[in-house]
């Protein structure tokens, strides 16, 4: 099945922006990836009591179960940040692409001054290679287009996007990818997935842990700030998603069978939770294939997933209202709370949480 998903209506919760606030020190935010991947802390949050465990990411096998079906995502983070210059001025620029709407055209953020419609830039790194900016839309959104394509040169003049809380340089660009990446199209990683190594995942399937895949490439709408003050009122603009028909068939045996269909992440939650939904002949999901606007808030009805890894996640954020939703905005507020006593690593570079 393809198109938009549109899984209901959003949830008019009367929720403030503010209510999903925190304050976080500087000194948690990391600013590197462990080594070993698998060597970052994991805690987990039992979401009928609160109570809180502590582990490595490593022993994650403990709190799984044989029969388990693992999803993740398995995109794959394409280098789409570009440096530029401007022609008139030559001053600095950025663009950040996310989203090619045709052979020359992106949808893109931008970093620098005073670039409005008609801006011209030079992109370092490939002679020749210009982008105009066509049209601004909210913040730094802006469509940009190319004097010739783009997308075969990335991998040589494209720098890994790393997200702007991080400002160390990455000596290697394939730890912002998860091992599994494969589907080209993220302008951001899944980074719950970061902590995986193929040790564990091959020790997780000897126990009888099953594991499939979904595609979710990561854009604008998981990462954009929330702006407005009514938490309802943000607006998703949509991301290609994917769950294939036989992954549809896998989590249809897993939910009949009364086993645990746990998510890799919040993309994997909102690719899993815009399948199209059934109750004849057995199947309680069908495939999709097609954009996504599923804004997930307290008070959203969870159909598909019963367990979420996920990392710690900025304030205010989509993802943060996402994991409030799955486990309550009170209990993740205090699990937070806790994980800062505990001296935990937050955001992308940062430790994991298992939420049971």
């Amino acid at each position: 099945m393809t198109g938009i998903a549109t899984p209901g209506r959003r949830l008019n919760t009367g929720m403030q922006t503010a209510d999903f606030d925190y304050e976080l020190p500087e000194r948690f935010i990391a600013q590197q990836p462990v080594e070993p991947r698998d060597a970052s802390r994991l805690m987990v949050l039992d979401r009928s009591t609160g109570q809180l465990a502590h582990a490595r990411f490593r022993d994650l096998g403990q709190f799984l179960r044989r029969g388990d079906l693992l999803v993740f995502n398995d995109t794959r983070v394409i280098p789409a940040r570009l440096l530029a210059h401007k022609v008139e001025t030559g001053g600095k620029a950025e663009v950040l692409l996310l989203k090619r709407r045709a052979p020359l055209t992106w949808d893109a953020l931008v970093g620098g001054h005073g670039l409005r419609p008609g801006s011209v830039l030079n992109v370092d790194g490939e002679p020749g290679l210009q982008a105009v900016i066509v049209q601004a839309f909210d913040g730094a959104r802006r469509l940009v287009q190319f004097s010739h394509p783009v997308s075969p040169l990335l991998d040589r003049i494209g720098h890994v996007p790393l997200p702007p809380y991080i400002h160390a340089e990455l000596a290697d660009r394939e730890r912002y990818q998860t091992v599994y990446a494969a589907r080209r199209g993220s302008a951001a990683a899944p980074t719950a997935g970061l902590h995986f190594t193929p040790t564990l995942l091959d020790q997780l399937a000897a126990a009888g842990v099953d594991i499939d895949y979904v595609t979710l490439h990561v854009g604008l709408d998981t990462f954009a700030p929330v702006t407005e003050a009514d938490a309802a009122e943000h607006a998703m603009h949509g991301e290609w998603c994917e769950v294939s028909g036989e992954t549809a068939a896998r989590i249809n045996a897993a939910k009949r069978q009364g086993r645990r269909v746990i998510a890799v992440g919040t993309t994997t939650v909102r690719a899993l939770e815009s399948t199209p939904q059934g109750a004849r002949g057995g199947w309680i999901v069908a495939s999709f294939s097609g954009a996504t606007d599923l804004f997930i808030l307290p008070g959203h009805t969870f159909r598909v997933v019963d367990a979420l890894l996920t990392n710690f996640h900025l304030p205010r954020s989509t993802l943060l209202m996402l994991v409030s939703a799955f486990a309550g905005r009170e209990r993740v507020l205090a699990a937070y709370a806790a994980a800062m006593r505990a001296g935990y690593r937050f955001y992308s570079f940062g430790d994991a949480m298992f939420l049971i």
